[in-house]
């Protein structure tokens, strides 16, 4: 059982803190790497829950791994975003946490599974669609703007 599960299963819909760990995967050309969501048909960062037994580093290349199919390696933490409170579709509260690091890839190629990932695009940083919350509009913000180590 995923921890998130496992802390549901106790707590219900109360309002829980959850990390998440994210990266910003740039190719070669300086193109940024995103992920349409299966849940709600938007553009994001991939990334995901930190389970029980990882480190937030191997948080965010596993989820890299799972959403995209490719291996990255971590650059530098851009940011830690914190002051977020999310109401999900199914009643569950959170305030997220999500770390968010600068990585590129090694290996692998491009995989949409159909379910947590629809669609994968390298786009222009510059010319990105609208992303699905206001935690990846900051962290886009501050990848533009060459942020590291930055704490909302």
């Amino acid at each position: 059982m995923d921890y998130i599960k496992m802390i549901r299963n106790k707590v219900g819909s109360d309002p829980i803190i959850l990390n998440f760990a994210g990266i910003c995967v740039v190719n070669e050309k300086g193109q940024i790497l995103l992920q349409k969501r299966g849940d709600c048909n938007q553009w994001g960062f991939p990334g995901g829950a930190m389970e029980i037994g990882e480190s937030l580093a191997e948080c965010a290349k596993r989820e890299v791994l799972e959403e995209t199919g490719l291996h990255v390696e971590i650059d530098y933490l851009i940011g830690v975003y914190s002051n977020y409170f999310t109401t999900y579709s199914n009643g569950d509260q959170a305030q997220t946490v999500l770390h968010f690091f600068k990585g590129y890839p090694v290996k692998g190629s491009l995989n949409v599974d159909g379910v947590e990932t629809v669609e994968l695009a390298f786009v222009d940083p510059e010319h990105a669609p609208p992303l699905f919350n206001q935690q990846h509009k900051d962290c886009l913000a501050d990848y533009r703007s060459n942020e590291k180590g930055r704490f909302r």
